[in-house]
């Protein structure tokens, strides 16, 4: 194990925490450090408790650390105008718990609520969200209202909208907590492809055993610190 995750030899991370406090006296988070390069696949892995949603919220600058460092494209999370911080977001995908859709809207105009809100024209997004959603194995499904979805079609739908926008940064929040074996697979198996194509990911899971059984390098979140698995090699 590491006392210090960094990302393999970059010269510009594309997300690096420093030192990163978050909350008060009780804070879960409390020195985190670590970096991600550009194109990298990390599992982030801890008990229930340990930070991992506060670190995927502070990546796509839901949240401002309390102390500390946060940086996200090169850029302090902390100094960006409302504007940037704006633009910024856009070029992040994020699955985060509670899994939250716009229950009137459709399967297929929740998946293009990214596109839309972001002023392109319909005619240049349709065929992007079509498709995303049959890879999702969602084509039948897309005049059902999100309230009839299994949690598994849940889940595909928030990936599905999380990639419409084709994001630099993919965050993924604890598949296996909402899903049986088969289908945390299957959606590690999407993200897979995601990152394929070449987005960063970041993926969360309270297992360290389905963690460690990805291959990927595994950021172990305990006592609000991070050290890293010797899963990739080192």
């Amino acid at each position: 194990m590491r006392e210090e995750v960094e990302a393999s030899a970059q010269a510009s991370p594309i997300v690096r925490f420093d030192q990163v406090r978050q909350g008060g006296e009780t804070a879960v988070l409390r020195s985190l450090s670590f970096a991600l390069a550009p194109g990298s696949f990390h599992m982030l892995a801890g008990p229930r408790g340990a930070g991992k949603t506060s670190v995927l919220r502070l990546i796509c600058l839901a949240d401002l650390p309390t102390q500390g460092v946060v940086q996200v494209f090169g850029r302090d999370v902390g100094t960006l105008s409302g504007k940037e911080a704006s633009l910024t977001r856009r070029r992040i995908g994020s699955v985060l718990h509670p899994l939250v859709f716009i229950d009137h809207l459709t399967v297929w105009e929740n998946a293009a609520l990214a596109p839309r809100v972001t002023g392109r024209r319909p005619t240049d997004y349709v065929n992007e969200v079509n498709a995303v959603l049959k890879w999702m194995g969602l084509a039948k499904l897309v005049d059902a209202l999100p309230g009839t979805l299994s949690a598994a079609e849940r889940h595909r739908l928030a990936i599905a909208r999380a990639v419409v926008n084709r994001p630099e940064i993919l965050l993924v929040d604890t598949p296996d907590a909402d899903l049986d074996g088969a289908e945390a697979h299957r959606a590690l198996k999407l993200v897979t492809e995601i990152h394929a194509a070449g987005a960063t990911v970041l993926m969360a899971s309270r297992d360290e055993a389905f963690a460690a059984a990805t291959g990927h390098p595994t950021i172990l979140l305990q006592d609000g610190r991070a050290t890293l698995s010797e899963s990739d090699g080192r």
